[in-house]
């Protein structure tokens, strides 16, 4: 990585250090964390309980490595015994550490939705769900390296800097909504279609308060496929496009899914392998493993970016773990005809 590269990340991270710019965590397995792409996504699982968790790192190559951890919960239930209509309640924990200067972000969202019946014949459900919660920003200026610490063209951390920070951290309120549409085709394939708004309220983001930076919005919408090949054999095809802030990207894929011990309920054990592709950035294989109740998925993003070159064209890995069950309890969707499931 030459100089020039190293001083264009350099003041890129204190550019968004010093004027609270921000940009959303995204996964490359980001079908894995269903509440970071639509609220409404929530609970379509078979089982009652799902959690996740999920590790990432990235930019090993080119600087200090970017690391960021989810973690998210989920359990649903019927509304009544004489209804096909859920209900899920779970929360979103993130935590995103970035560069020298340990530019942090830590957000706690619990959520909420609900999932319509809307034709029994289809398995169709419409479904709403919201997320909001608290956020906290921070970094620490310490790491950070400043043009008048470089005197005759040397740098030394104990030269003085005239850069001043008189708040390193804030804490802010911010809410997100979505809708989905579920259903299947007398075929066997499953499929849903839906829209979220995040950052409903642009919430103050800025270290500065002299300075109204505000968090921008964003749009996202979703599809997901689940196509039987056989008996064994399924092809799930997963799609994203999301708009905010005047910038667009897309990110979808595939798996295709080989069931090795097919068991009931959730007592299979599968294999399955794809690719995912983030528009203009990154290509990722996948490879994931489905034991019971419990599933593993490990991806590598081969950057394609502008910083190709720089990262020798290394983004990072990804590592998730998952755990889906029913509970002994009386209006456990083990009992349901209909459910909304996801794939």
């Amino acid at each position: 990585m030459t100089m020039k590269q190293k001083l264009f990340l350099t003041m890129s991270l204190i550019v968004s250090v010093s004027f609270g710019w921000a940009q959303d965590i995204n996964f490359s397995q980001f079908y894995e964390l269903p509440l970071l792409r639509n609220p409404a996504l929530a609970g379509k699982f078979r089982g009652d309980v799902r959690a996740t968790s999920a590790y990432r790192s990235q930019w090993n190559s080119v600087t200090t490595p970017y690391k960021t951890q989810a973690l998210s919960g989920e359990i649903k239930f019927g509304v009544n015994a004489n209804s096909d209509d859920y209900l899920s309640l779970g929360i979103q924990i993130t935590n995103d550490l970035a560069g020298d200067s340990k530019l942090g972000k830590t957000q706690v969202m619990p959520m909420l939705a609900y999932h319509k019946l809307v034709n029994s014949y289809r398995n169709s459900y419409i479904s709403v769900g919201f997320l909001g919660g608290g956020v906290q920003q921070r970094f620490d200026p310490t790491g950070l390296k400043f043009d008048d610490q470089f005197v005759g063209g040397a740098y030394s951390a104990t030269n003085p800097t005239r850069q001043t920070f008189t708040n390193t951290n804030v804490l802010y309120w911010d809410a997100s909504a979505g809708i989905t549409y579920s259903s299947e085709t007398d075929g066997g394939i499953l499929y849903y279609v839906g829209a979220a708004y995040f950052h409903i309220s642009q919430p103050k983001v800025a270290f500065n308060p002299v300075n109204d930076m505000r968090l921008n919005k964003k749009l996202v919408l979703n599809m997901g496929l689940s196509v039987p090949a056989s008996e064994a054999n399924t092809l799930i095809l997963y799609g994203d496009y999301f708009v905010q802030g005047g910038n667009s990207q897309a990110q979808g894929g595939f798996l295709y899914k080989h069931d090795i011990v097919q068991g009931d309920e959730l007592e299979n054990t599968s294999l399955s392998i794809g690719a995912f592709y983030r528009w203009a950035d990154a290509v990722v294989p996948v490879i994931k493993l489905d034991y019971n109740h419990l599933g593993i998925g490990l991806t590598y993003d081969a950057n394609i970016n502008k910083l190709k070159q720089a990262s020798n064209g290394r983004g990072g890995f990804e590592l998730t773990l998952s755990y889906k069950n029913f509970l002994n309890i009386r209006n456990t969707s083990a009992d349901k005809m209909r459910c909304p499931v996801a794939f």
